[in-house]
């Protein structure tokens, strides 16, 4: 009789500290999960305005458990040290051109090879396809998680002289991200590639450390580069694109509910930040030359000992990476 009631309370005792269990198991669950996403984009950008709308379609979509603080201009460190921020699990999100972190991702640079994206069209056919997904899918031995590309467009070149011949560029001192691709392009061309952050360039151009930059129209104006270069090249040499990711210690914390919900938002960002970028960038360029800035589009006959004189750059990245990447792109090309 006496052994019937102690297991009696024994077992009211387990149930008790199940209840217990549970109900602290769902107040941990329920507490709302912050997120910090950092970027180097300033705050009047479309970078920033894609981003601050993800922000808050993410909060309404998780009823406020998921609360994500985008933080621009470069607050929360350079593009490397966010990166590793994202590595080590003290960042959640970052956007980042991918030249920018080619000393972690060297596959990246696929984007950064001249003369190889016809035009916007097949940028975005590539980068939402098979080869877009392999790459992202490569960013998981860096401890992140890719969730998609964005797109700032075509480049074009500022400096305060014409660079319409390949003579044009001889001893120009070229700022450049930090890719080995970007740097051996200018080296190719006989300019001097001096690698700078992005935050530093328009004082640089100011004081003459450097005499010109590479950038799409958007973001010249965004980072008031026409303010001191009197030359614009619409080149379209090579395209810029960006990663968005999150990081992988902090992705996995997250009910799976939750993750999905990140992803497909994250999707959607890239997208919505690659129309905005499409869409202001012809109001960009009329800015620009309102400020005085002459603007020259090079012809295909103009580009044609660019291309000749940088083709040596891919034999570059198959060396390192591999030609598969190479070869999917042409064979969707040519179809």
């Amino acid at each position: 009789m006496g052994k019937s009631i102690d297991a009696k309370k024994t077992m009211k005792r387990i149930i008790s500290l199940s209840i217990a269990a549970l109900f602290f198991s769902s107040a941990a669950m329920a507490k709302p999960v912050s997120a910090n996403f950092g970027h180097g984009f300033p705050q009047g950008s479309i970078h920033h305005e894609a981003a601050t709308e993800f922000a808050k379609e993410v909060s309404e979509r998780s009823d406020g458990a998921i609360n994500v603080h985008v933080f621009h201009s470069g607050q929360l460190g350079s593009a490397r040290e966010m990166f590793e921020g994202l590595q080590l699990g003290s960042l959640e999100m970052t956007w980042v051109p991918t030249a920018r972190i080619s000393g972690f991702a060297p596959q990246l640079q696929l984007f950064d090879l001249p003369f190889v994206f016809k035009d916007m069209d097949f940028l975005e056919q590539v980068v939402d396809g098979d080869v877009g997904t392999k790459l992202l899918d490569s960013l998981a031995d860096q401890q992140v998680t890719g969730v998609g590309f964005y797109i700032d467009g075509f480049k074009a070149m500022t400096a305060n002289k014409p660079l319409r011949t390949l003579e044009d560029f001889n001893g120009v001192k070229f700022r450049t991200m930090e890719s080995e691709i970007v740097m051996s392009f200018y080296r190719s061309l006989g300019a001097n590639p001096v690698p700078m952050d992005y935050a530093e360039v328009y004082n640089g151009l100011q004081m003459g450390t450097i005499d010109a930059q590479e950038n799409p129209v958007v973001l010249i104006h965004d980072m008031k580069f026409h303010e001191v270069q009197k030359h614009l090249t619409i080149s379209e040499h090579a395209a810029l694109a960006g990663v968005l990711v999150y990081s992988t210690q902090w992705f996995k914390g997250l009910t799976d509910e939750q993750q999905a919900m990140l992803m497909d938002a994250g999707r959607k960002l890239v997208k919505r930040q690659r129309q905005l970028a499409q869409d202001v960038e012809k109001k960009d360029l009329e800015t620009i030359r309102n400020a005085g800035v002459k603007v020259y589009a090079l012809t295909a006959e103009e580009k044609q000992p660019l291309r000749e004189a940088t083709k040596g750059i891919q034999s570059e990245y198959v060396k390192k990476n591999g030609d598969e990447m190479l070869k999917q792109i042409e064979a969707q090309a040519s179809k």
